[in-house]
């Protein structure tokens, strides 16, 4: 039996020669984990593929905004949309990696109100859809057997079970694909998701955080309760005007569920190398992850760097909060998932850009410094006149400290 032991040393940031055997050999990288949603991650993600295929991605599956409401509406199931951008971002876009099906994937029908009165800009869309299910689209078409079959079988399982009043404006065919095999499986989304993968070859492992249909729902400091993650990014509603005072699961009515990690996303968890909370839209993106039970338990347990790096420029579900009360409310989030759970155990590094990053409600650094978290400040920010977080600076660094 092989013995483990703790040791310690010093790590040169960005450790190039490092990074030059990973790119050698990918293959054999380390396992990062990412708790996110959205599309924050999305460059990083496609860069990281060439340092290491074993990468996690733990998803969001709360999204409640755009097609994605119209799917969870007609089926009561989880949202897919943040599932297949990562699947996407992390796929093979070589020849290896069947640039058909991305191109079916990534496809979008247009919007049916650029196209007349509700009713009838349906039509054309349907017949579109009935068009790749009958393997007549060019984008079907042009896919090889016995792939073709596999999408084909699952857009016809959406088309059969797609209710006469869903609205395909915008749909995201991946989306649909997904839909099917979910259907297809008893509901379930991990075997569509393992089907996903390998059709397009992705390097690296996606799971939603559960497979159950539930909504994001926060108290606000002045008493209000907002259902519905869509309600607290900004993007599709006014944003904001009182401070999230409290993040939970709810069902559609905002009543509170206690929702476990099923015991595969805790050995997920349980066996990463580094475990990052990067950046995006805080509390529907990041804590979001953070609020079944279990998860906390399993980052705790995990022998490993866990490092939080703070988003760059404004966060509307930021709205007072500043980075050392966004590490607080991390961590704390965490430690509520049981007794003894202490700061130390689920963060130890906080990743900022201090020269050139942008933080709206400030830092605080010496509270992160009490909270024993320690401060790692380096060039984060691309050059030129954006303030996000470029990810030819960030992957060399998560790579490094692994």
């Amino acid at each position: 039996m092989a013995a483990k032991t703790w040791i310690r040393r010093e790590v040169e940031i960005p450790n190039h020669m490092a990074l030059a055997r990973l790119e050698k050999c990918p293959e054999l990288g380390p396992k990062l984990l990412f708790f996110s949603g959205g599309t924050a991650l999305k460059r990083a993600s496609a860069r990281l593929v060439n340092y290491t295929h074993n990468s996690i991605h733990v998803i969001t599956p709360f999204d409640s905004g755009g097609s994605s409401a119209e799917i969870r509406r007609a089926f009561h199931m989880p949202a897919v949309g943040d599932i297949r951008n990562r699947l996407m971002a992390l796929a093979d876009q070589s020849l290896r990696g069947n640039p058909e099906i991305f191109a079916l994937f990534a496809h979008r029908l247009p919007m049916a109100s650029a196209m007349g009165a509700d009713g009838e800009g349906q039509t054309p869309l349907r017949r579109a859809l009935d068009l790749m299910v009958r393997g007549r689209h060019e984008l079907v078409a042009r896919i090889p057997d016995p792939m073709r079959k596999i999408v084909r079988n699952h857009l016809a399982m959406f088309q059969q079970n797609m209710p006469d009043d869903f609205d395909l404006s915008g749909a995201s065919i991946g989306n649909l694909v997904l839909v099917g095999g979910y259907l297809a499986n008893r509901r379930h989304l991990d075997p569509v998701i393992f089907m996903f993968s390998n059709l397009v070859q992705v390097r690296g492992v996606v799971r939603p955080v559960v497979n159950k249909n539930l909504q994001l729902a926060a108290e606000l400091a002045d008493g209000t309760l907002v259902v519905g993650q869509h309600r607290l990014t900004g993007k599709q509603t006014p944003r904001l005007t009182s401070p999230i005072a409290r993040l939970f699961l709810s069902d559609a009515a905002g009543r509170p569920v206690e929702q476990p990690i099923r015991e595969k996303m805790r050995t997920l968890i349980q066996e990463a190398e580094l475990i990052c909370y990067p950046m995006g839209s805080f509390h529907s993106s990041v804590l979001a992850n953070l609020l079944p039970r279990g998860v906390g338990q399993a980052v705790a347990r995990a022998v490993c760097p866990k490092i939080y790096v703070p988003s760059t420029g404004e966060d509307p579900e930021c709205l007072g909060l500043s980075v050392a009360d966004q590490v607080e409310r991390l961590a704390g989030t965490l430690m509520r998932d049981a007794p003894g759970i202490a700061v130390c155990d689920v963060l130890h590094f906080v990743l900022v850009d201090t020269d050139h990053g942008d933080y709206p409600g400030g830092l605080d650094l010496s509270r992160i410094h009490n909270l024993g978290v320690e401060v790692i400040d380096c060039p984060l920010i691309g050059y030129g006149p954006c303030t996000d977080i470029d990810d030819r600076f960030l992957v060399p660094i998560l790579l490094s400290l692994a």
